[in-house]
């Protein structure tokens, strides 16, 4: 899990939590009801296109708005692997890794252009343009929210916890 590849999807700044999942699909917390609408008022074809382990590339901000967890959600049950953006409002960012979805804040991620295909490596802190043959660095995610995605988020992390407690 520490290296992901995948196929860029690209979007621009400000994507809000209403882009990434809109308020009217809010009635369900079903992952897979979810994924059918995923950036659909972004790019209504967007969910058609995707495949599994798919990348999202943004700008700055990806996240803000409402600190609804269906957001994170969606993403991952859609199957994108990752999102890689110059900045994340910081409850969609605690959200992502609460709910198992790795994020990545790259200052360069506007260089990555969509279709591209890029390699995340999280213990080294480089995403590799492998079209490109470019890397450039990211701040390496920390050992504890490394753990949260090898689980799965959050609350699989805190029920491995307890079993580890209780040997």
């Amino acid at each position: 899990m520490n290296v992901i590849t995948g196929k860029v999807w690209k979007f621009g700044d400000n994507i809000d939590t209403d882009l990434i999942i809109a308020a009217r699909y809010l009635n369900t917390s079903d992952p897979h009801e979810l994924a059918k609408h995923v950036m659909e008022d972004a790019d209504p074809e967007f969910v058609k296109k995707l495949q599994p382990g798919d990348i999202i590339v943004a700008g700055e901000n990806f996240g803000c708005g409402s600190s609804r967890e269906h957001a994170p959600i969606a993403l991952k049950a859609a199957g994108v692997a990752a999102v890689v953006a110059k900045s994340f409002a910081r409850i969609f960012y605690r959200n992502a890794f609460n709910m198992g979805l790795p994020i990545f804040e790259l200052p360069d991620a506007d260089k990555i252009a969509e279709g591209d295909l890029i390699t995340i490596d999280m213990d080294k802190g480089v995403v590799k343009d492998i079209d490109k043959g470019v890397e450039y660095k990211f701040a390496p995610i920390p050992p504890f929210m490394q753990e949260l995605l090898a689980c799965g988020g959050l609350i699989n992390y805190a029920k491995a916890q307890m079993v580890k407690a209780k040997q």
